[in-house]
């Protein structure tokens, strides 16, 4: 039977509208999961016991982990297709993650990661980037993006991820969750793909400090106890100097926080930059070797030099072979960083081996077992999605800065988000000393919700005070009309400059002292807050006319002109400027 050709294109009007549907659907699929995941799995956990057995810890809490975890049966992608086209699916699954199904938890996929787990920024050309739960338009952070996001968007209880040299605690910060870096060494890395064997640890994130604390728990294989409360916080002055954000941003919400649970006795303040000179010799020769000694250079600046140079160093030394090879596209900076190690000598790599464990001993020594150091995150707001800023030497050094610290030193540090500025997370990190992942953790537990409520105390008495302050301006420039309409021109000028000094941004004050200045003769004065009442709005019309009288007597009649002409194009049927617009004209004409 012949096919009829209309009935033909009913087929493949319906075909296409099927793809168009199904494309639809797919990208809303996608949007729906901020791009996190790489690909959903099950890994379901164990029965639970038969009482009077306690159930397991984790019990009802979902989990994702990076693409840098074995998973038995899946291909470990590290971020690059051509890693997973040129390796075997894992035959067996990390102990971190076996612990976290064992402990109760289910596994529900692997989520994205940046190129080979390398930069902090969270961006993936090949997968495409994770986005930003909290704000688009900026990267999430990375190296373990997915991660945070995942966590940021509500679609775990908590997630997996490795920080090197910061791949947990940027991405924390950069989407306004908590992330916690452990003590190197203290979870094992078994069935986790090497980035920096000596600065590499498993990390995770969660919203909540309760499951924060309790995934901690598990992986620590610690028992649940009595909290242990701090005796020090160190304030690390010369580590907020550096924040481009208000330093009482964060500072202040830190102080009275430490306030309200254990008194001000306990807060204490370090140059962080003074102490490390003293305590880390071996940053003198690293400091010579580079500059000959000629430019002075902080301490937190060069121990960001020397842990990029140790992660370079061995990232290089563990994936070379596979990149020789295979001869993966790789992103520009991050092969032009891979030349530049092969320049280092062996005695360099040595004297940034040194540093770390003076780091190590420097900093065990000022926490003690009961301190907690306090510094910013970041130096810096998330930046917007491919921005170069994040590639720029002072991005670097500055966020890395911060980033050695318990990077060299192995300690432990976690990540605290502290709300908003501009629209972005801001956060703040707590670090102890090697082995105190538990005390980390009760701290966080303790402190948590006061930090918040205390940053939300924050940014509302700014308001508060803008408002106050706005308020107050008004209610001067009110005052100022009553005297302008008493024709008391001098009182005028007194009330509406009180209203300019609460509220600088405001046109009409200016224009209004401007007519006071009109009725006193002040013409210069009048033409000048003319002028600052049309930089800040270019349509006050009152503010043309003002300037146009003010010129006109003090003999400027071109630009009189311009400005009655202007006021008419805002205004077309104002009377005034129109008589006032065609008698100067005829004055000029007349060549005066």
């Amino acid at each position: 039977m012949a096919s009829n050709p209309a009935n033909l294109w009913v087929l493949l009007g319906l075909g296409l509208a099927g793809i168009f549907l199904f494309t639809k659907k797919f990208k809303k699929v996608l949007r729906e999961d901020f791009g996190a995941f790489i690909h959903k799995l099950q890994l379901l956990p164990p029965p639970q016991p038969a009482p009077p057995k306690a159930p397991h810890p984790l019990t009802g809490l979902t989990f994702a982990v990076s693409d840098l975890f074995d998973i038995e049966g899946h291909v470990t992608g590290f971020g690059h297709p051509d890693w997973a086209k040129t390796h075997e699916a894992a035959s067996r699954t990390s102990v971190v993650v076996s612990t976290l199904v064992e402990g109760g938890a289910a596994c529900v996929g692997k989520t994205v990661i940046d190129e080979l787990a390398y930069s902090i920024t969270g961006e993936n050309k090949h997968y495409g980037t994770p986005t930003n739960p909290v704000e688009p338009a900026r990267v999430p952070g990375g190296c373990s993006s997915g991660a945070a996001v995942a966590v940021a968007a509500n679609l775990v209880d908590f997630s997996l991820g490795v920080d090197t040299v910061g791949g947990v605690r940027v991405p924390a910060g950069f989407c306004g969750i908590i992330g916690f870096r452990p003590s190197y060494g203290a979870i094992s890395k078994i069935g986790v793909l090497p980035v920096s064997p000596s600065l590499d640890t498993v990390g995770w994130f969660a919203k909540d400090p309760n499951i924060l604390q309790r995934v901690g728990h598990v992986l620590l294989q610690s028992a649940f106890g009595g909290h242990r409360s701090p005796r020090q916080i160190i304030m690390a002055d010369d580590c907020f100097q550096s924040l481009k954000i208000p330093v009482d941003r964060i500072a202040q919400v830190v102080v009275k926080s430490t306030e309200k649970h254990f008194g001000r006795q306990l807060l204490k303040h370090e140059i962080l930059d003074v102490y490390l000179k003293s305590k880390v010799p071996s940053l003198k020769e690293f400091h010579n070797k580079k500059t000959n000694g000629e430019v002075k250079t902080s301490s937190i600046r060069l121990l960001a030099n020397v842990m990029q140079l140790l992660h370079r160093y061995e990232f290089r030394s563990n994936h070379e072979e596979w990149i020789n090879t295979v001869k993966p596209i790789l992103e520009p900076n991050f092969s032009a960083q891979m030349n530049e190690i092969m320049e280092l000598s062996d005695a360099e790599i040595e004297l940034c081996k040194s540093i770390r464990e003076e780091m190590r001993s420097a900093v065990n020594f000022l926490l003690k077992d009961d301190g907690i150091l306090v510094v910013p995150t970041t130096a810096y707001l998330p930046p917007k999605l491919g921005g170069k800023e994040i590639l720029s030497e002072e991005y670097q050094s500055s966020s890395f800065g911060l980033l050695s610290i318990a990077s060299l030193s192995g300690c432990c540090q976690v990540t605290v988000p502290l709300g908003y500025y501009n629209k972005c997370p801001v956060s703040v990190s707590l670090i102890a000393r090697h082995g105190s992942d538990r005390f980390l953790l009760d701290t966080v537990q303790t402190m948590y919700k006061t930090f918040q409520e205390q940053a939300e105390t924050y940014v509302n008495s700014k308001l508060s005070n803008k408002d106050s302050r706005a308020n107050s301006a008004e209610m001067a420039k009110e005052k100022g009309n009553q005297a302008f309409k008493e024709q008391q021109w001098q009182k005028a000028v007194s009330y509406y400059t009180e209203a300019i000094k609460l509220n600088d941004k405001n046109a009409t004050y200016y224009s209004n002292r401007a007519a006071a200045y009109l009725e006193l003769g002040s013409f210069h004065h009048a033409e000048a807050d003319c002028s600052n009442a049309i930089n800040l709005d270019k349509k006050n019309v009152k503010a043309y006319l003002r300037r146009g009288t003010a010129r006109e007597m003090l003999g400027y009649y071109k630009d009189a002109i311009e400005d009655f002409k202007y006021a008419l194009v805002l205004e077309p049927t104002n009377k005034r400027a129109s008589l006032s617009a065609e008698r100067l004209q005829k004055v000029f004409a007349a060549g005066y």
